[in-house]
C-alpha cells in the first residue's frame, strides 16, 4: 500500500505537496499543481513516477513553483497572493530539510506566462540553496532556455545535470 503526503490549503485551491513516501524520492519542480490527488493522479504525476522509477528512485515528490490549483497553466491568476507563495515556500523548505535531494526541475517556458512567476521561482530557488539539492533536467532545455515539463519528453529521455545558478544568471533571477 502506498504512503502519501498530500498538503493543500484549506479551501482546497492550493496544493503544496503531493509526494508518495520513501528513502530516496525524486523531488520534481513543477510550475503549478493540477487536480492530482493521492489514488487518483493525472498525466503529469504518472510521468514523474515514470522517470523517478526509471532512474533508481524509490519514491516521488512533487512541488510547485506557485501552488494554485489550475489543471490548466492560463487559469493561473494573473496577480501573486504572498500569503500563498510563503506557504509554498515553507512546505517546499520543511520537505527539503535534512536529506540530500535529487532536484527535477520541470516548469517548462510555463514560467513565461504570468509576470510574477519568474520572480517567484528566483524566491523559491533561494530558499532551495539552503539544502543540500543535486539538480537535474530532463534531456536538452526547451528552445526558450527552460527545464522541459515531463508530459512534452519521450519517458526514455535521460535525467541530466541542471545547472541552476548558470540558469538564474541567464533569467536575470540573481
Amino acid at each position: 500500500m502506498t504512503r502519501w503526503l498530500w498538503q493543500r490549503n484549506a479551501e482546497g485551491t492550493a496544493r503544496f505537496t503531493l509526494a508518495t513516501l520513501g528513502n530516496n524520492p525524486l523531488v520534481c519542480v513543477g510550475i503549478n499543481p493540477s487536480t492530482a490527488v493521492p489514488d487518483d493522479l493525472d498525466r503529469t504525476v504518472n510521468r514523474v513516477t515514470g522517470f523517478a522509477s526509471s532512474n533508481g528512485f524509490d519514491s516521488w515528490t512533487l512541488l510547485n513553483v506557485y501552488p494554485q490549483i489550475a489543471a490548466d497553466p492560463e487559469n493561473i491568476e494573473f496577480q501573486l497572493d504572498p500569503a500563498l507563495k510563503a506557504e509554498n515556500e515553507r512546505h517546499v523548505a520543511a520537505v527539503l530539510e535534512g536529506r540530500r535531494s535529487t532536484v527535477l526541475a520541470a516548469w517548462g517556458d510555463t514560467i513565461d506566462s504570468r509576470d510574477f512567476l519568474k520572480p517567484v521561482l528566483a524566491d523559491l530557488l533561494t530558499v532551495m540553496a539552503a539544502h543540500d539539492c543535486v539538480w537535474v533536467n530532463l534531456g536538452t532545455l526547451t528552445k526558450r532556455g527552460h527545464p522541459r515539463h515531463p508530459l512534452y519528453v519521450a519517458g526514455s529521455t535521460p535525467l541530466v545535470p541542471f545547472d541552476v545558478d548558470a540558469y538564474m544568471v541567464a533569467r536575470g533571477l540573481t
